[in-house]
């Protein structure tokens, strides 16, 4: 029987690059950064790596775009792409090849470089899986904020929100992001917005304006995982992995005309997975911190219902008492999350994780978090009843 991975896995080392429009920065330049800050982290050295594993959408194919790079000779890599999940789900594969034995000491990386390549974002739903064939997709043209302003739309309907009210608390979400993304010196965007501001920018669809979507970045990150026993002789203050869960839909949303667009099950399923592991039977009680997966404000919003900080519906209730504040019970995307760091896709789960790394070790600078406890990392990818969704779970040790 499954015993899951709780406390089999160790971060001993962890580095991130300055996120944003990187024109003098190729993707090999950040893998090296993201890399070598993190052997620097754990005190390492490159030949320590036993195998490792890349994420990334558009930098490249096969394990070589990290080998190269990296001069990782003759070690096993794997590139992974799993949509918004990529960099999770790299982190995933490096922790369950420690886990398993197979490896002392492994590595997870994420990286992307788009912001020269004419990419303006994620592409609809019509030109990315028609080359699937499946009859059900919709012949229509539907960017992804148009997908997730009709899961706004149908949540204020569900709800009982008035079109001002249900803006206005999305307008919230991005205020509160932007603030934190002041205090996080390797965020794209650091700039406070108002209320005002949010409620008038111009619209991409109605309600998600300007500040209800994040924007595209180049960036990357990296993780070093290892067993506790070895991490006691790297660090004091290594941090455990308590739990992970990916979930993928099968098209629910298309094959059922009751899918209901006010939670994503892909959510729900993979957090219930981590938490288990974890040992979580009350999130909003348990969880210290989260990075969400914030490409639209409407998207953070149902995260807190799915991910059971907020009861599904009362979201609202939450965002106007300020319980996700900086300053509140349960504090989401401390570091400005996709809204100020941008979505290089490969790299931004490694990024969230590193969030709540340098949190739960205390160094977390002007937005560091009073002796946090369990930090939750959630990415979602794809389209609704066809997300990936992954869920990572970290804490202190006991």
């Amino acid at each position: 029987m499954a015993k899951g991975i709780r406390d089999k896995v160790a971060i001993v080392g962890m580095g991130c690059t300055y996120f944003g429009e990187k024109w003098d920065q190729s993707a090999t330049d950040m893998m090296i950064t993201a890399a070598y800050e993190a052997y620097e982290d754990a005190g390492i050295q490159p030949k320590d790596i036993q195998a490792a594993w890349v994420g990334t959408t558009q930098a490249g194919v096969r394990g070589t775009v990290l080998s190269a790079p990296l001069k990782l000779q003759y070690i096993p890599i794997t590139r992974i792409e799993n949509a918004c999940a990529t960099g999770t789900d790299a982190f995933r594969n490096a922790c369950y090849g420690v886990a398993s034995g197979a490896y002392d000491i492994a590595l997870a990386l994420g990286v992307e470089k788009i912001k020269d390549t004419g990419y303006s974002g994620l592409e609809t739903s019509l030109s990315r899986h028609k080359a699937q064939d499946t009859w059900v997709d919709p012949e229509v043209f539907m960017g992804m904020p148009a997908q997730f302003a009709m899961a706004a739309t149908r949540y204020f309907h569900r709800y009982g929100l008035s079109p001002q009210d249900g803006k206005m608390t999305l307008a919230k979400i991005s205020v509160k992001n932007h603030h934190n993304g002041t205090l996080a010196p390797k965020a794209h965007l650091h700039r406070e917005i108002t209320l005002e501001q949010v409620m008038n920018a111009p619209m991409f669809a109605w309600p998600l304006g300007l500040f209800d979507c994040c924007g595209v970045s180049d960036g990357s990150a990296a993780a070093i995982v290892t067993t506790p026993e070895i991490a006691k002789k790297l660090r004091k203050d290594y941090v455990l992995v308590k739990g992970l869960g990916v979930a993928c839909g099968a098209d629910q949303a298309q094959l059922q005309d009751d899918y209901d667009f006010t939670h994503f099950e892909e959510t729900v399923m993979a957090a219930k997975l981590a938490y288990a592991e974890a040992g979580i039977t009350n999130p909003r009680e348990q969880v210290s911190m989260a990075s969400v997966h914030d490409c639209f404000s409407i998207t953070e919003l149902i995260n807190y219902e799915d991910l059971g900080f907020s009861p599904h519906g009362k979201g609202k209730e939450d965002v106007d008492s300020g319980f996700f504040a900086l300053d509140g019970k349960l504090p989401v995307n401390t570091d400005g999350g996709l809204k100020c760091f941008g979505h290089p896709v490969g790299a931004s789960g490694l990024r969230m994780i590193y969030e709540l790394y340098k949190q739960l070790q205390g160094k977390a600078d002007k937005r560091q978090l009073k002796d946090p406890k369990f930090g939750v990392s959630h990415n979602l990818g794809g389209i609704p009843g066809r997300f990936t969704c992954a869920v990572c779970v970290l804490g202190k040790q006991d």
